[in-house]
């Protein structure tokens, strides 16, 4: 059952009670209105008097919008109220966006005497607002919140709207489209989505990539948000080199992510873990799946997030996964996990806060929002997320092997040379590269291609000078071999291999028991 019909059904039930007070609580006023409105012409309520009181409108009849006084302000439209519960039995006032109820004050006592009285002869004062009551006020009564559109009511939002403009325009959406789209807009107001399709609409068509464009609105609509920022991507520029256990498990994750799970006891995808060697492509890797699943990507960053005041990083976390839960279905990025929420040294007890509060979004979120988690100092990280469950898998990226290598080698070469390498050369930079990431490999061959760009085509480039170029690049592995045999260690131990498993291909630089495969991405 959608938010709207278990409101529709709460409401019903609270006005069949005769609750003196009942608040409504949401962001959309023409919403709320429409549930109140809906709730009042149910048959059984046909001879019971309903007003609605607005600043705009002063007080009028729910039903015919007949004027009920001349006297537009809120104390006059109380004092009217007081007459009516006072009078007769079983009669309701309808109160839009009264000020000063949020603390104990004049103005909210004044409501609560009146629902005293309305409570003395079955009255019943609804109010509809979007900031909590006073408690003083809130505990005379009860509350209903009405959610933004989930899927489903923003589904037939658009739906709805297409169909009232089908044969006005040329509409190339099909149903899978418009479901589609629903995903996208979930997390904002009715009436901004529907602004957003008559924006459509009035540039004379709706097409299918309008679908895609419906993430870059999101964007705008909820601005900019601290610790949480979006990161561009071309959708056909990040290519994936090896990794073909990661990439596996990918494409089932993608078709469950895009799957339709309603009348499942399934749940979207909660993300993935990347750990490993430096400079392999981890951080990357996110970039390459936000473009293969044609999906916004989000960064966030928790060195933003962390601030000066008591409970402030809490908050700002919070904010920021909540937001991120509006803007799906995305990829959240989470970059060198361990620097914000290691919390383990923490004696503030702030890391282990921002941990806890995490562990639960991660849990406890419905929404598709898919989680890219990298870290290259996972010792530093608490147990707790690391424990199955919480990322749907844990990979360890390593460095990559020969048959990897000259895959690596081969894209860098086009990409900055210009040309295909010949097969000898690749032999020979395959043997120079022994312990390379991909990262080493990308750099020697920039070098290469500054040559080649500096003296005029790749006709010039002599061999000497790649293989040069190769023999004075210094691998991380060389420099801090204990460094990379501590997180290696670790990572074959702890983790599922990302490419495929020990055997062919690995050669020197490498612990024995070892044979993983590294990301490659290029733009």
């Amino acid at each position: 059952m959608s938010n709207y019909a278990e409101s529709v059904k709460d409401l019903d039930s609270y006005l069949s009670a005769r609750v003196p007070v009942i608040a409504v609580h949401s962001q959309e006023q023409v919403r709320a209105l429409r549930l109140v409105r809906q709730a009042a012409s149910s048959p059984r309520r046909a001879n019971l008097p309903f007003w609605i009181y607005t600043r705009a409108t002063g007080l009028r009849d729910l039903r015919t919008n007949a004027p009920a006084q001349e006297d537009r302000s809120l104390t006059g439209a109380m004092d009217f109220a007081a007459q009516q519960f006072a009078n007769r039995a079983q009669a309701t006032v309808v109160f839009v966006d009264p000020e000063n109820l949020s603390d104990d004050n004049t103005a909210a006592r004044h409501f609560a005497e009146l629902a005293r009285l309305a409570d003395s002869n079955s009255g019943s004062i609804v109010i509809v607002t979007d900031t909590p009551l006073w408690t003083g006020l809130g505990r005379l009564g009860m509350g209903v919140t009405l959610d933004l559109p989930d899927t489903d009511e923003m589904y037939e939002v658009i739906i709805e709207f297409l169909r009232d403009h089908h044969g006005v325009v040329p509409i190339a959406w099909t149903e899978s489209d418009a479901r589609r789209a629903a995903e996208f807009m979930v997390g904002v107001p009715e009436g901004t989505a529907i602004n957003v399709l008559a924006t459509m609409v009035a540039k004379g068509s709706v097409e299918k990539d309008d679908v895609a464009h419906l993430a870059e609105f999101k964007d705008k609509h909820f601005g900019a948000l601290a610790g949480l920022e979006r990161v561009r991507v071309n959708p056909d520029g990040p290519q994936v080199g090896g990794l073909s256990s990661l990439r596996s498990w990918l494409r089932r994750k993608q078709r469950l992510i895009s799957s339709d799970l309603r009348g499942t006891a399934l749940r979207p995808p909660r993300g993935v873990m990347l750990v490993g060697v430096p400079g392999c492509g981890k951080s990357l890797s996110a970039k390459a799946i936000a473009a293969e699943w044609r999906l916004p990507l989000y960064r966030l960053d928790l060195a933003a997030i962390l601030g000066q005041f008591v409970g402030q990083s809490e908050t700002r976390l919070r904010e920021a996964l909540d937001t991120a839960d509006r803007l799906a279905p995305c990829v959240l990025w989470i970059d060198e996990i361990e620097k914000g929420l290691a919390g383990q040294n923490d004696s503030t007890g702030v890391g282990r806060r921002m941990v806890g509060q995490f562990l639960f979004w991660l849990q406890e979120s419905r929404q598709r929002v898919f989680v890219v988690a990298t870290s290259n100092d996972v010792r530093s990280l608490p147990p707790e997320l690391l424990r199955k469950g919480r990322f749907d898998e844990l990979f360890f990226v390593d460095l990559p092997d020969e048959q990897d290598r000259a895959e690596i080698i081969g894209m860098y070469h086009r990409r900055y040379v210009g040309t295909e390498p010949t097969p000898e050369l690749v032999d020979k930079l395959v043997g120079l590269s022994d312990g390379f990431a991909g990262s080493d490999l990308e750099s020697a061959l920039h070098e290469v291609g500054e040559e080649v760009h500096l003296n005029g085509g790749a006709e010039a480039l002599r061999t000497d000078f790649v293989l040069d170029t190769f023999t004075n690049t210094f691998p991380l592995s060389r420099t801090n071999p204990e460094q990379i045999e501590d997180i290696r260690s670790w990572g074959r131990e702890r983790a599922v291999p990302a490419g495929r498993a020990f055997g062919a291909g690995h050669t020197g630089g490498t612990a024995p028991g070892q044979g993983r495969r590294v990301v490659v991405f290029g733009e």
